[in-house]
C-alpha cells in the first residue's frame, strides 16, 4: 500500500467508528425517553427503626443574666456661658408706628410711616423688622438702624 491510501484508509475508519458513536447516543436518548415515561415516582427513604436505647436528656438552653443597672456618675462641673455684651430685646413692638428712612444706596424705597408687623432675628449686629405701610401692598425687611420713633 501507498503511503497515501493508508491515509485515506485510516480516516475511512474515524469516520466509520464516529458514526458507529453517534448512532449508538442516539438509540440510547430513544430508550431513556420511553423509560422515563414509564417509571414511577421515587419513593422517600425509609426511616430506620427506632433503637430500643434509651435518647440521652438534652440540656436546657441556659438564658443569660440580665445586665446589671448602668451606674451613671455625675457629670463634671461646667461654668456658665459668659457673653461679651448683655442681650438686648428689640427696640419696637409688633403693631408699633415707626418712621422709615431708606437706605441711599440700591433701591430706594418710600420713606414715612410704617407699622411694625413682625419681629425678626439679629441680622449680625442689628435687628431686623418686617414693616408694612398702608400705601404699599406688601411688606419690607428693615434694619433697627433705620428705624426711628414715629
Amino acid at each position: 500500500m501507498s503511503r497515501h491510501s493508508a491515509k485515506t484508509a485510516g480516516r475511512s475508519a474515524k469516520t466509520a467508528s464516529a458514526r458507529d458513536k453517534k448512532a449508538t447516543k442516539t438509540d440510547r436518548a430513544k430508550t431513556k425517553k420511553s423509560a422515563a415515561s414509564t417509571r414511577r415516582p421515587l419513593r422517600k427513604a425509609a426511616r430506620p427503626a427506632p433503637s430500643s436505647k434509651p435518647k440521652k436528656p438534652v440540656a436546657p438552653i441556659a438564658t443569660p443574666e440580665p445586665a446589671p443597672e448602668m451606674l451613671r456618675a455625675p457629670s463634671p462641673p461646667m461654668q456658665p456661658a459668659v457673653s461679651p455684651e448683655p442681650v438686648r430685646a428689640h427696640r419696637y413692638g409688633v403693631g408699633e408706628i415707626v418712621y422709615y428712612t431708606s437706605p441711599s444706596f440700591g433701591r430706594t424705597a418710600a420713606s414715612g410711616n410704617y407699622t411694625v408687623v413682625k419681629l425678626l432675628p439679629s441680622d449680625g449686629d442689628d435687628y431686623q423688622y418686617r414693616i408694612k405701610s398702608n400705601g404699599e401692598a406688601f411688606e419690607r425687611v428693615a434694619k433697627e438702624s433705620q428705624l426711628d420713633k414715629g
